[in-house]
């Protein structure tokens, strides 16, 4: 069964923590970079000691020695999912697989606010298919010794059957056709994501910014 993944996108660590007072069950959170800088390793640690699962999403891009030496960090303080970039190529994905040990390390592949047009612009050259882009560098990561990749909805079809059924697939921007699609470009219900192979399913406004967070947390479960 896949799993629903909350991303407490919120100003602070105080506002993290009522909201997942307000989530029965919960058992995966990420923290991305804005709340993670502001709180660092110590709301980690509270959500730990909760039972909670962690995904550490700071999509390390660096050096190979750099990368690997976060990723230790991460090992070291218990989270349970890291991510890093592919763009980052083999050397440094190799490396920080290495330094992984129990930490499921997922590439990110490209990111759902880009569509073709966009990536064409960071490339350099034209893309005329998202979904090549996406399964070139997921087949990397997964070469290289990634438990998994982080990578659109749209992609899904293309990548499970690339990868095979064992690599994890993080699939963020999943929408409802209610809800506003906000930064990201490429989005997908969650459903959608469960049936095309999807193993984990990012929420993140949807839930924070719902009047009831707790209801659409458990609807969203129960429809898994």
């Amino acid at each position: 069964m896949a799993e629903l993944v909350v991303a407490f996108d919120v100003p602070s660590g105080r506002e993290a923590l009522a909201l997942a007072r307000r989530l029965p069950g919960l058992r995966w959170a990420k923290l991305g970079p804005g709340l993670y800088v502001r709180e660092g390793p110590a709301l980690v640690r509270e959500f730990l000691a909760r039972g909670v699962h962690l995904f550490l999403d700071l999509k390390w891009h660096d050096i190979p020695s750099a990368v690997a030496g976060a990723v230790a960090a991460a090992r070291e303080l218990g989270v349970a999912m890291a991510s890093v970039h592919c763009l980052g190529g083999a050397g440094m994905l190799a490396a920080a697989a290495q330094a992984a040990g129990e930490v499921a390390l997922v590439g990110v592949t490209i990111l759902t606010s880009h569509d073709a047009a966009g990536l064409g612009q960071v490339l350099g050259r034209g893309v005329p298919d998202v979904g090549c882009e996406a399964e070139r560098l997921a087949r990397l990561a997964v070469q290289a010794g990634m438990r998994g990749v982080v990578a659109s909805g749209a992609e899904l079809p293309l990548l499970r059957a690339a990868l095979g059924p064992a690599p994890w697939i993080v699939v963020p921007g999943i929408r409802s056709p209610a809800d506003p699609v906000y930064d990201q470009a490429r989005t997908i219900a969650l459903q959608d994501a469960v049936r095309g192979g999807a193993t984990h399913l990012i929420v993140g406004r949807p839930i924070t910014r719902a009047t009831d967070p707790g209801g659409v947390y458990q609807r969203l479960v129960e429809c898994l």
